[in-house]
């Protein structure tokens, strides 16, 4: 069994952020650092998940996002946001369980493995943000239409959301953690 660890930066107690990574995209790469870094600054509480070992399958994956996202310590009346990256997106069915807003950064919409999630999406109610590339093979555009949902779809990006340029990637990741920033002021 794959072991993991959560993080915490303390901020305000009734605003928390789970931060939940890819399969080889840690909390510590562009996406979801800068925007953990932008929700501190907005003084929320982050808290960071991390495997201590190579992340597992979607499976256990799943199981043990749900488990980040129960363990979370709220109170009522709080607000608690999800942003995850690509295997992070298997929590989207346990996120909707809970009522959660999420900002799903190149969530898996293709596959076998992607019916949860697909579904997950189709049957959510509260705030979301999909943020998807055209040549990512994971992204499908047509699955975002869920109400309530942002979608910021990046013309020619991969599944890391980078374009080949890095000025224009800078400029992708920027639009990224701004769109982020405005998903957890509305909330």
């Amino acid at each position: 069994m794959t072991t993991w660890r959560i993080g915490t930066t303390a901020g305000d107690p009734a605003r928390v952020a789970t931060i939940l990574p890819g399969s080889g995209y840690t909390a510590q790469c562009p996406l979801l650092w800068y925007a953990a870094k932008a929700l501190r600054a907005a003084g929320w509480t982050v808290r960071t998940f991390a495997w201590d070992e190579l992340s597992p399958d979607w499976t256990e994956a799943r199981r043990t996002y749900g488990e980040a996202l129960r363990s979370a310590s709220v109170p009522d009346g709080g607000r608690h946001l999800v942003v995850a990256k690509s295997l992070g997106s298997f929590a989207l069915p346990v996120a909707v369980d809970l009522g959660l807003p999420g900002a799903w950064l190149t969530p898996v919409l293709t596959g076998n493995a992607s019916g949860p999630v697909r579904a997950a999406l189709a049957a959510g109610t509260a705030p979301a943000l999909l943020v998807g590339g055209t040549a990512d093979p994971l992204w499908d555009g047509g699955v975002a239409t869920a109400p309530d949902t942002e979608v910021l779809e990046v013309d020619g990006a991969d599944h890391s959301l980078e374009v080949g340029d890095w000025r224009r990637s800078h400029e992708v990741l920027a639009r990224v953690t701004g769109a982020v920033e405005r998903l957890a002021a509305q909330l």
